[in-house]
């Protein structure tokens, strides 16, 4: 079988791609290699999202944007795309267990991935306290102290969501002002479990084989370092 379309990526984009290529009729398939709604799935609350007055978690709506595009007909399964072949008028896809899938039309709607800190220790100690992701690990860590680098939405946002475990949340920014929004922003100031860092950068992280204890940081106008147990 032949399929007008297939999409590769389960996101928002791939997720409202399948709602338009489905609803003008195409027979479209959409393959996601792990969950259905992207990273949108690991984040607690969305209050920006236009129609929901009250705001939706993140794994609401990519339930409801599932459901929305399976009604019209989009196929959806899961898989690791490996390969792909784009000659000739019908294109070619493989996957990681062989599967092979054909269609006349691709689209890529592969979202992105966490911006790593490139520091001595991340790799060491991913998954055992360096995490990416505060709604999926935040629970592990409870009355602890822990660290949050970066002062956008996504760092303060996972702060306030931690200060539900941690007893104390340090965000350190490599400025004196954070980028979140100002209602963020708002939330964090007022919570007496967050503390900030500010002009600082984090440099190497250590711990033993249970896990993270300590990161370095170093303030980049004063020049001076420190380790934060953590």
């Amino acid at each position: 079988m032949v399929y007008d379309v297939i999409i590769i990526g389960g996101g928002p984009a791939g997720l409202t791609a399948g709602l338009y290529t489905s609803r003008g009729r195409l027979r479209s398939l959409l393959i996601e290699k792990a969950f259905t709604g992207g990273q949108v799935m690991t984040t607690e609350w969305i209050e920006n999202y236009p129609g929901f007055e009250e705001g939706i978690s993140g794994a609401e709506l990519s339930q409801k944007m599932e459901k929305q595009a399976v009604r019209f007909g989009l196929e959806i399964i899961q898989g690791s795309v490996v390969n792909i072949v784009l000659n000739g008028r019908i294109k070619e896809i493989t996957l990681e267990d062989n599967r092979q899938y054909e269609a006349k039309s691709i689209i890529l709607a592969t979202g992105s991935n966490p911006r790593l800190l490139k520091i001595k220790g991340e790799d060491t100690f991913r998954g055992r306290g360096v995490s990416y992701c505060a709604t999926c690990d935040g629970a592990f860590f409870k009355n602890t102290k822990l660290a949050v680098i970066g002062g956008g939405d996504s760092a303060v946002e996972e702060g306030l969501f931690l200060t539900k475990f941690a007893e104390t949340v340090y965000i350190i920014h490599r400025r004196d002002l954070l980028r979140a929004a100002k209602v963020v922003q708002e939330r964090a100031f007022a919570n007496p479990k967050i503390k900030f860092i500010w002009n600082s950068i984090p440099e190497k992280i250590e711990g033993d084989d249970r896990g993270v204890k300590s990161i370095h940081i170093k303030n980049i106008k004063t020049g001076e370092q420190s380790s934060l147990e953590v």
